[in-house]
């Protein structure tokens, strides 16, 4: 320790000997030397006068000690004068740190002492503190004191501050475990006063809960002040002390345990929350926040699953089935839905505000099971068709919503699907409405599509069920709706078909394709849409060559480019046809050899492109003769090897006619001009002449005829009048016809499809099925060389399954044959034999039954035979 700045010398008078002595001698049997931690020795010499003198200091504390100057000898002197002769002696220096003893009584020394270190430390550990022998009852008793005011709400003389001085003082002397066992007993005593203070109390339920509400608040705030007093005994005596509560936990449980005790009380705070819960549902106003504060009560007490949530879950349970079952007798579907979501609302509510969170789950659910779960049948034979009849996008929607809460979207598809095709099959089974089958079934679509984007969240399931509905649809009537869609876009793409944009015919063609695509028998529809397209290319009917290939091109996205090889090659003979004409209109032919006052144009078709039309004689004009022959001949002298064959039921003309009204145009076919030519020998000619001139078979020309005399404009006159056509009829020609236009269109019956047409086009069909199915069993049968019935017939119907798009029809095998349409149209017909082409897949549905016929007919013509030894193998013959 360093040396003091002023040093002084010290003189001892008797007096302070005197004053010491009592000490000394408690100190005589002190050791010459003691080593402690806080003894320190220097070497530095010291600078008193008296060189032989050692310093010892000690450091400051709450005792206020001084220094203590002890002599090198250990004995006391009565003298401190200098001694001159001596020289200066090494000494050192020991300094004493003194450690400050906690006690509630502190040291004062106050004069300074001579000692040695042995007499020094013996006196220290001789002092000790004692307690009043009454202290723990006197300080308990002010505790009692203060806490008996706070429970009784009165005033306490006793400041805040001494009472937690007191606790601490009873900590600190290891009384912590009789202080907590004693304010235990207290607190008991008055939370048991407390709850059976409400015994019999009011019998208005909102009353009593008021009551109880305020005592536990009560109770809330003076455990609170408690555990504020008595703060140190939680932080020393409960940390320290395994298995015992805090204060607030210590209070808790004595509340809950009386609380228990008082059955009464905690059952009728109980019934009477539920009462209260139970009028706000019926929609009567009630006090949440009691509500909040004896819930958060019981959650606090650690009773709130077992004495509230139970019963509370089983009176909602009561509560909703009574009103699940008397709202679906007396509502609509769609009122009950708002209903149910309006009440699976209020509980959520219920929770945020007063609920604990942990009753939220059950508590939904509950509601869930009884207001929806346990009606979905009825919910759905009650008001599903209403809904989907009604288009009711929000309503649906709302159940959508709500059965997914409970799992019952599965119920949800298979009224969706049943719904389908009870509505569809309306649509597609009414024969008097097929002129309208496509549109309604379009319409139909649409409506669906909207349901499931807005209503159902584009469930892929319900997609998919919406698919599997509307295919079922399609095929209800075998042919007829792929007939319908083919003449449907015949009608969108012809010419007549006006007052929509491009926009919107290609928006309907592209939801036509959506029927197309449930087409089992797409051959149907190709069959019906290629004879309708051969008319439209050849009349000038399309409303728009890019939307025919437009159409043309969907197609093969859709079935690839067998399925549109035919069609593209129609539109390619169209072009063809173009180069020919122009050809021969620059050749020497028709510059030297046409006659005047005729303008022909040719279509030369493939015949492999175009639908197989049915040959039809006629006896045409001389002009007309002489130009197909000079056509002919110019056709042949280009192309040889062809043979060209006229098809007069395609031609069409213009005639310039001349009225005593005025000069007109008239768009006819073939047959009417034939017939109108007449009229410039005769004024008057019975139905026989007509046809001795024309040699037109009887059906033809009665249409012919009508289309003349009885249609909207009449070019003839006919006796007697009316509307049929007659053999005795007589026809004369119409002096006094006029007309607005100077271009008529004259041709309308003669246009008009005919139920022959249509079944020769599905005759036709089922012939090239015949040949597809041929070639698919043998194409198998060459593979597996022998095979049961049975697998045979699996194998076919797998790839009927797994077919995606059609095969082509045959084709020649070697070269092919060439149609001219022309005002008459002529044919050149090439023999050829069309190879069976072995299919891979089939495009269209097949029984059973069918397929056993196509077997036999194989058999029969020696491409396949029965096994020897079992009938029911087949034998491939190579």
């Amino acid at each position: 320790m360093s040396q003091p700045t002023t040093n002084k010398s010290i003189k001892r008078s008797s007096s302070s000997s005197a004053a010491a002595s009592p000490i000394l001698s408690a100190m005589k049997k002190a050791k010459s030397q003691v080593t402690t931690p806080h003894v320190h020795f220097t070497d530095n010499p010291m600078t008193e006068d008296d060189p032989n003198d050692v310093l010892m200091e000690a450091s400051p504390s709450s005792s206020a000690f001084g220094r203590v100057v002890a002599g090198s000898g250990g004995g006391i002197t009565s003298n401190l004068s200098r001694k001159k002769a001596t020289p200066p002696q090494p000494t050192k220096k020991l300094v004493i740190k003194l450690v400050k003893v906690i006690s509630s009584c502190e040291v004062n020394l106050c004069c300074m002492l001579i000692l040695s270190t042995d007499q020094f430390l013996d006196f220290f550990l001789v002092a000790k503190p004692t307690l009043p022998s009454n202290f723990e009852e006197n300080t308990w008793a002010t505790l009692k004191s203060a806490i008996s005011a706070i429970f009784l709400k009165q005033p306490d003389p006793c400041d805040l501050e001494k009472l937690y001085q007191a606790v601490n003082d009873l900590c600190l002397h290891k009384m912590g475990g009789s202080l907590y066992q004693r304010i235990e007993k207290e607190c008991e005593s008055f939370i048991s006063s407390a709850l059976q203070s409400l015994v019999g109390q009011s019998e208005d339920l909102v009353v009593f809960l008021s009551l109880v509400e305020k005592c536990w608040q009560d109770f809330c705030d003076q455990m609170l002040m408690i555990r504020g007093i008595a703060l140190y005994l939680d932080r020393t005596y409960v940390k320290q002390t395994p298995n015992v509560r805090s204060l607030w936990d210590m209070g808790l449980q004595l509340f809950r345990k009386h609380l228990s005790a008082a059955s009464e009380v905690e059952h009728k705070t109980v019934f009477g929350l539920l009462k209260m819960i139970d009028s706000e549902r019926l929609g009567e106003a009630v006090d949440r926040t009691l509500l909040n504060h004896l819930l958060k009560m019981f959650t606090a007490l650690g009773i709130y699953q077992e004495s509230f949530e139970k019963p509370f879950l089983e009176r909602s349970s009561e509560f909703y089935a009574a009103e699940g079952a008397k709202y679906m007798q007396q509502s609509d579907v769609p009122d009950y839905l708002k209903h149910v979501e309006i009440r699976l609302q209020e509980e959520h509510e219920r929770c945020l505000l007063y609920l604990d969170d942990s009753t939220r789950k059950p508590l939904v659910a509950t509601a869930e099971r009884q207001l929806l779960e346990r009606h979905i049948p009825a919910i759905l034979d009650k008001g599903f068709m209403m809904l989907m009849d009604g288009k009711r996008i929000e309503d649906l929607q709302r159940m959508y919503v709500l059965f997914t809460r409970v799992n019952a979207l599965e119920s949800l598809r298979q009224s969706l699907n049943q719904y389908i095709r009870r509505a569809g099959q309306t649509i597609v089974m009414d024969d008097e409405k097929d002129k309208d089958m496509v549109s309604g079934l379009l319409e139909f679509k649409a409506n669906l599509d909207r349901i499931w984007e807005e209503s159902f969240s584009k469930n892929e399931a319900f997609s998919n069920t919406i698919k599997d509905a509307f295919e079922h649809l399609i095929n209800l009537r075998q042919n007829r709706p792929a007939e319908l869609i083919a003449k449907f876009v015949d009608e969108k793409l012809r010419a007549g078909n006006k007052g929509t944009s491009e926009e919107e015919l290609e928006g309907t063609l592209d939801k036509v394709l959506v029927l197309f695509r449930y087409i089992q028998g797409k051959d149907v529809f190709e069959a019906f849409y290629k004879k309708d397209l051969a008319k439209r290319l050849l009349l000038g009917k399309s409303a728009s060559i890019d939307a025919e290939k437009s159409m043309i091109t969907k197609l093969k996205t859709e079935c690839g480019s067998q399925f549109t090889n035919k069609l593209e090659g129609m539109f390619k003979d169209v072009e063809l046809s173009k180069e020919i004409n122009e050809s021969f209109k620059q050749s020497s032919q028709a510059r030297t050899k046409l006659p005047s006052g005729i303008e022909l144009s040719v279509h030369v078709l493939t015949t492999g492109y175009w639908p197989t039309y049915p040959p039809m004689d006629v006896r045409l004009p001389h002009e007309l003769n002489v130009y197909q022959d000079i056509f002919k001949e110019f056709y042949l002298s280009k192309y040889s090897g062809r043979r060209l064959m006229w098809q007069n039921s395609l031609g069409h003309c213009v005639l310039k006619a001349d009225f005593p009204k005025g000069k007109k145009e008239l768009a006819v076919s073939l047959f009417q001009t034939v017939v109108l030519m007449l009229f410039n020998d005769a004024q008057k000619l019975s139905f026989q002449d007509i046809k001795e001139s024309t040699s037109i078979e009887d059906k033809e020309l009665k249409r012919t005829l009508q289309s003349l005399a009885c249609g909207k404009f009449r070019v003839l006159q006919k006796i007697p009048k009316g509307r049929d056509v007659e053999d005795d009829d007589i026809f004369f020609f119409n002096d006094q016809f006029n007309a607005p236009l100077y271009r008529i269109k004259v041709n309308a019956i003669q246009m008009k499809e005919t139920v022959e047409e249509n079944a020769s086009t599905t005759e036709r069909v089922f012939q090239d099925r015949q040949y597809q199915v041929d070639a698919a069993i043998v194409r198998i049968m060459k593979t597996r060389k022998m095979l049961s019935h049975t697998l045979l017939i699996t194998e076919l119907f797998q790839q009927v399954m797994e077919s995606s798009s059609p095969s082509p029809s045959p084709s020649p095998s070697s070269s092919y044959a060439r149609v001219c349409v022309c005002v008459c149209v002529c044919i050149d017909q090439v023999k050829t034999e069309y190879a069976l082409i072995f299919m891979s897949q089939l495009k269209f549905p097949i029984k059973p039954a069918d397929l056993k016929k196509r077997i036999e007919s194989l058999i029969d013509r020696e491409y396949l035979e029965r096994d020897k030894n079992n009938p029911q193998i087949y034998n491939y013959l190579a």
